[in-house]
């Protein structure tokens, strides 16, 4: 690879690497079971039933944070198969120990930037649906460049749907989920399932910091659209 097309590849990245403390208990699930659970990033296309060992739809979710929605989901729905991705080896961790506790098959974890996964390794029309819930907001109007939910990324991303496949975004930023709502409805192959903002799918499990949100007064806006 030359160095321009190096230089053509890179992005702004919509997350920073903070040093998280790792519990041991998150650091000993960790060293049990991501061989297990864990995909390695590489430069070539991952085979999603290959991964998984079955054929079964396919959800890819990006951001997961703690993982405690991810193993809800993931348990209420045993028929689907989840690929979730977090940079924080924290929240890596955490999941992991709910894997094992909840004996959950139907997910597989991956550390890395998710436009260099979805570039690299996600053939097109392969996922059946995208989670992407509260991602980081860069709330600071300069920092604004740096949030995940821009036109390129959703027109990258909404060649790996299959038709009739799906975006779902949860924000808890009303300007944010303004500008989701533009960027969606601005992408001619995705059609907004709500007028504008969807009602929250009974799949989305509520988090206490939500919950906590909303007995203060705070909004949630939950957008889902589908490929035409």
């Amino acid at each position: 690879m030359s160095e321009t097309e190096d230089l053509s590849k890179r992005h702004i990245r919509s997350f920073v690497l903070r040093a998280g403390r790792v519990s041991v208990a998150q650091q000993r699930a960790i060293d049990t079971w991501l061989p297990r659970y864990g995909i390695p990033y590489i430069t070539r296309q991952l085979d999603l039933d290959q991964a998984f060992g079955r054929k079964a739809p396919k959800v890819f979710e990006i951001g997961f944070g703690m993982g405690d929605s991810t193993a809800t989901i993931a348990a209420a729905h045993p028929e689907i198969d989840y690929l979730a991705l977090e940079v924080h080896t924290p929240g890596v961790g955490n999941l992991l120990k709910l894997i094992d506790l909840e004996q959950l098959n139907n997910i597989r974890i991956m550390q890395h930037d998710a436009v260099e996964v979805l570039r690299d390794m996600i053939a097109d029309g392969t996922l059946d649906g995208v989670h992407i819930f509260f991602p980081d907001p860069w709330h600071k109007a300069r920092h604004n460049k740096r949030r995940l939910i821009q036109a390129p990324f959703i027109a990258q991303l909404v060649q790996k749907l299959k038709p009739g496949g799906y975006i779902h975004v949860a924000t808890d930023w009303q300007d944010y989920a303004e500008q989701v709502l533009a960027v969606l409805s601005a992408e001619p192959l995705l059609e907004n399932t709500a007028a504008d903002y969807a009602p929250r799918p009974d799949y989305r499990p509520l988090t206490k910091f939500e919950q906590r949100g909303i007995r203060l007064g705070h909004g949630v806006w939950d957008l889902v659209f589908k490929h035409r």
